[in-house]
């Protein structure tokens, strides 16, 4: 028996040894240096739509607190649908119509917004596939709006000149993840709201009243399969299925990546890499977690961002709202001066900004974020030479404004903050530097810009010229030893004003 025993665990470390040796990151790194493009691209927009847009309740997390007895999710939707146990989350899909989904009219818009890339959340946690997908029969194209949802926007981004981002959550699926220990009289308890807010972050769903538990066509929506199958034909088979149908530019993950195995991880990227170079292109693959190396991935920062110069591009998603990700009847839209800011800021430090807007489950974009859109293409349109094909200068910038260390549970510090007129930052092409404001000068004010002073610029190049983007009046200047002085001769716009500060 001891035997026998040393030789099973002698076969096991052999597996697990043959597994390791199969994962070199090394071998990718080379192969993924973050392209150009992507630096030169600065600014992209997703969107969150699916079936949890139905509800138009609190948050896209519908199908998470669908399953907490306490929440507020699971009140609505007993009092809106009636009792879970005979109308669950999957009952919502038929609901899903996107009746007046236009693919053309929603990329157009994206354009002219000022996005260089556009793409979707090709699936969300909730499992259901915004694709043809032949890995799950809980897909677009075969329920809801019976459209290929992916394959629309990817034909539209492709044909209007931009590159095509998916995005996936489906390393974390809401209802796949639970705890047999948890007893259903612990739950139906009236807690504390540290309690429930533990219960929040640990139990996905209610045990006891999930619809998965033993119906075979409901675990390839809600994930309740053996978890080799889940991993494989799952979580990789429907990556390596948009891949190879759609061919995206960038593949873009949430968190929780490290609930999948690396060796996984590693044939994703593997994949994608190797398929991009028979391609003839590059490719981007984002993460927002420490869960693939920096070698063939970007670092992305959720509704956050650096607090300096950073040596490596990254990435922010922030979405248009205050509040949730997809679309609820409360929603509350942030101002195109806030969105051109975060831009501008991001940018300065060697950032991209992807940003997201929430739809309705009709296939409607809201009036209001339409409007902060344009406002912004509006803005880019004068100003985009300081942001496209940019990088950064020696300085992302100066002002009494500091934003917080990069991090989601700042989220409210980020979305407070409030810029001068005495906060500037910097972008760089070539022998150009721009000056862009985070506040209104004043007009026929003078405005020092201290980043230009002579102890401070030790490549020792002077100013040749200087104007003001979007306007042809003349800007005075002069150079002092304690940095440059700037007129202010108009205000072309009421959000940033752009200096061109052209060095010799």
């Amino acid at each position: 028996m001891k035997k026998l025993f040393t030789i099973f665990m002698l076969l096991i470390s052999c597996l697990v040894s043959a597994q390791k040796n199969q994962i070199d990151w090394k071998s990718l790194s080379m192969n993924n240096e973050v392209p150009e493009w992507f630096k030169n691209a600065k600014f992209g927009i997703y969107f969150h739509w699916g079936v949890y847009s139905v509800p138009e309740f609190q948050t896209e997390w519908y199908p998470r607190y669908l399953y907490f007895p306490w929440s507020e999710v699971h009140r609505y939707h007993k009092e809106t649908y009636g009792p879970i146990s005979k109308f669950g989350y999957h009952d919502l899909i038929p609901l899903f119509k996107a009746e007046k989904f236009n693919a053309k009219e929603w990329v157009t818009l994206f354009k002219k917004a000022g996005a260089r890339f556009a793409g979707l959340v090709a699936e969300h946690h909730d499992g259901f596939a915004m694709w043809n997908s032949k890995c799950t029969p809980w897909n677009s194209v075969e329920m809801g709006p019976k459209r290929d949802i992916v394959g629309e926007i990817e034909k539209e981004v492709k044909q209007q000149g931009m590159k095509f981002i998916t995005t996936f959550h489906h390393a974390r699926n809401f209802q796949r993840y639970s705890d047999p220990k948890v007893l259903k009289t612990e739950l139906t308890k009236e807690y504390s709201a540290e309690r429930r807010r533990f219960y929040r972050s640990h139990f996905p769903y209610y045990p006891g009243t999930h619809p998965a538990s033993n119906d075979p066509k409901l675990q390839y929506l809600y994930g309740n399969m053996p978890t080799e199958k889940w991993h494989k034909e799952i979580w990789l088979g429907k990556l390596k299925e948009v891949i190879d149908q759609y061919d995206p530019d960038i593949i873009w993950f949430d968190s929780w990546l490290d609930e999948i195995p690396e060796n996984y991880r590693y044939q994703f990227c593997k994949y994608y890499l190797h398929r991009a170079k028979e391609r003839g292109k590059e490719t981007v693959i984002v993460r927002k977690e420490e869960d693939l190396p920096l070698s063939v991935s970007v670092e992305n920062l959720e509704n956050s961002r650096k607090s300096d110069l950073h040596p490596l591009t990254w990435e922010t998603d922030e979405t248009i709202s205050y509040g949730s990700w997809s679309y609820t009847t409360d929603l509350k839209i942030k101002t195109s001066k806030h969105l051109i800011h975060e831009l501008i800021d991001i940018v300065s430090k060697n950032g991209v900004l992807l940003l997201n807007i929430s739809p309705r489950a009709s296939g409607e974009i809201p009036a209001d974020q339409q409007n902060v859109l344009l406002e912004i293409g509006t803005w880019l349109k004068q100003n985009g030479e300081a942001i496209y094909d940019t990088r950064t200068w020696y300085t992302y910038g100066e002002g009494p404004t500091k934003e917080p260390e990069g991090n989601i549970n700042n989220r409210k510090l980020f979305d407070a903050l409030q810029y001068t007129s005495e906060d500037y930052r910097f972008t760089k092409k070539g022998n150009t530097i721009y000056i862009l404001s985070m506040g209104k000068p004043i007009v026929s004010s003078t405005i020092l810009v201290n980043a230009f002073a002579v102890t401070k610029m030790s490549n020792g190049k002077k100013v040749k010229r200087v104007s003001m983007l979007g306007s042809n009046k003349k800007v005075d200047w002069a150079m002092e030893t304690i940095g440059l002085k700037l007129s202010v001769p108009e205000v072309p716009n009421e959000i940033s004003v752009v200096y061109k500060v052209e060095m010799e």
